[in-house]
């Protein structure tokens, strides 16, 4: 595994795109504070850049690098949660300017899964995490559901080997305010 962290951390040093296993689902995967790499994303995906897409972070503390101010609730909700989950904080800051949405969000999920965590952890800043697949077709769940055109647009690939916990489902989204409110986005 280390290997394969190590090959992927160079790729993103060099604003390169990965494929990789993720906790929910095979993603594309960049630096998500370089906005050049982010575009590289959305070109592969043919997806509108009016989007903005999800973001790894190691921990909670990454996360608070990342967001002006991280609602109470949403620490709580990232310490008890049991299932992938994705929060959408308010006031994102430090991300590139495409991966944050039109109202100064971003969706961040701390992952559950050793690789990502370590990954994210030697890389030293979160990543994209958007489904390795052309905007509107269906989500990979497994390796062998990636189309050929995704994996030959990657700059570097992971190996199949390194997936370890995905719930192959893609992620709950939840939007917090800075009052604690919650909007439930997607079971």
């Amino acid at each position: 595994m280390n290997t394969q962290i190590d090959a992927a951390v160079k790729v993103l040093k060099e604003g390169g795109v990965i494929l990789y296993p993720t906790d929910t689902v095979w993603g594309l995967g960049c630096d998500a504070t370089n906005e050049k790499a982010v575009e590289k994303i959305y070109k592969i995906k043919q997806r509108a850049d009016s989007k903005s897409l999800i973001t790894l972070a190691a921990d909670i503390d990454m996360v608070c690098r990342y967001v002006k101010e991280v609602p109470e609730i949403a620490v709580t909700l990232v310490e008890v949660n049991d299932k992938p989950m994705t929060i959408i904080y308010p006031d994102a800051v430090g991300l590139a300017p495409n991966v944050v949405a039109e109202d100064g969000s971003a969706g961040i999920r701390v992952p559950m899964s050793d690789f990502c965590i370590k990954l994210i952890s030697k890389f030293r800043k979160p990543i994209v995490s958007t489904s390795a697949n052309i905007s509107g077709e269906a989500a990979p769940k497994y390796y062998e559901e990636i189309s050929e055109q995704i994996k030959a647009a990657a700059d570097y690939v992971v190996d199949p080997s390194c997936e370890d916990s995905a719930t192959h489902q893609p992620s709950q989204i939840i939007k917090v305010g800075l009052t604690s409110e919650i909007e439930i986005i997607r079971e």
